[in-house]
């Protein structure tokens, strides 16, 4: 990783003479000369001789051993670079959602943009898409628009064909589509494109999310354990086989999954709890089994059309504006650059990890606008 650093353009340069410093450390001039050697040979890094073209050090006798990381890619930053990648966005259907800001941050840095969209929203997704309405939520940091390669017609909730209900297969919002189940889905990227490197998860639903726990039946339960955690659980099952080893998958989730958010029912809290833990679980057996990190992103309230099901969602955002550490609008694109870092080979040491995205609103155990502090 030190080695891979270097080539990129950074270099460590001892703001000292560093063979006194290396003394101390190992003791012989030998045992110095020899790591000199490893250094400049194996990391690429600069050797102590060459340190002083680096401009104005301390004095010799100054203790302090400093590091300065020097910029080769004139004035670039470090940048994330996810040109020649593919990514697979599941649960695009407009352009409002985190989803979209997710897809949005991977254009971005060069990846190629696949998505999947729920069947019923399709027609209505495409249509806009091609008419040029999201054109302007389409512009990316250069002035150029985001292009999806390819639209394809999913509903998480079914593994395989033989899982569709009857009722499902004649409902019309699902006619004209074909190949949608999560499997399906799968295998006709494999065939289109061969593989993949990113798969991110923007899938959640609640039928009963307006109902107190005490009051959510059981069918509605499982059907937002099923929608919102077991759907990623199923995508990842079947991407695996595809993906590229290095690669990366990203889910949402919410701070409901570990504290209480009254109205925010249904089962849908378990359903975050659930996909917090699988994510652990997940983390290990794919990065095991397929060199692919797995972590998800705890965001803040949006308003987005999804999230306004809850009913409650604009006092939400209001809430956490008022008590949040940092006092601003959330974006969705903040959440969107940090689905692209956790994606991208700078984040090459991060799995099975909930990365907070609200703003710090999840360190706080005070509302501060709470009406028994003005009294």
């Amino acid at each position: 990783m030190i080695g891979a650093s270097a080539a990129s353009g950074l270099q460590l340069v001892a703001a000292r003479p560093c063979i006194p410093a290396c003394r101390q450390m190992f003791g012989s001039a030998s045992v110095v000369s020899a790591f000199g050697r490893a250094l400049s040979t194996r990391t690429g890094f600069t050797s102590c001789a060459t340190t002083t073209s680096a401009g104005q050090f301390f004095s010799i006798r100054d203790k302090r051993f400093a590091v300065r990381a020097m910029s080769q890619s004139s004035g670039q930053g470090l940048p994330i670079d996810l040109r020649g990648k593919r990514a697979f966005i599941a649960g695009v259907a407009d352009d409002n959602g985190y989803g979209w800001a997710i897809a949005k941050a991977l254009a971005a840095a060069g990846a190629e943009i696949l998505v999947g969209t729920w069947v019923p929203a399709l027609n209505i997704f495409e249509t806009s898409l091609r008419r040029g309405k999201f054109d302007e939520s389409r512009k990316l940091p250069d002035g150029s628009l985001m292009e999806i390669a390819k639209v394809y017609p999913l509903d998480a909730v079914y593994d395989t064909p033989e899982d569709v209900p009857d009722d499902v297969k004649a409902n019309k919002r699902y006619a004209g589509s074909s190949n949608w189940t999560v499997k399906e889905v799968a295998e006709t990227v494999k065939s289109d494109f061969g593989s993949i490197d990113i798969l991110v998860h923007s899938l959640a639903n609640g039928p009963e999310v307006t109902k107190p726990l005490l009051e959510t039946s059981r069918k509605g339960y499982l059907a937002a354990i099923s929608a919102s955690s077991y759907s990623f659980v199923s995508l990842l099952q079947h991407f695996l086989p595809i993906m590229n080893p290095g690669g990366a998958s990203v889910s949402l989730t919410y701070i409901a999954s570990e504290r209480i958010i009254p109205g925010y029912g249904g089962g849908m809290s378990s359903a975050k709890a659930a996909l917090e833990s699988d994510t652990r679980v997940l983390a290990y057996e794919a990065g095991r089994k397929g060199k692919i990190r797995v972590n998800t992103i705890s965001a803040g309230p949006l308003g987005s059309r999804a999230a306004k099901a809850i009913g409650f969602i604009e006092k939400m955002i209001e809430y956490s504006y008022v008590n949040a550490p940092l006092q601003k609008e959330l974006l969705a694109d903040e959440v969107g650059n940090t689905a692209a870092f956790l994606a991208s080979p700078l984040a090459s040491a991060i799995t099975g990890s909930t990365i907070y995205v609200d703003n710090g609103l999840n360190t706080m155990g005070l509302a501060l606008d709470s009406p028994t502090l003005s009294t």
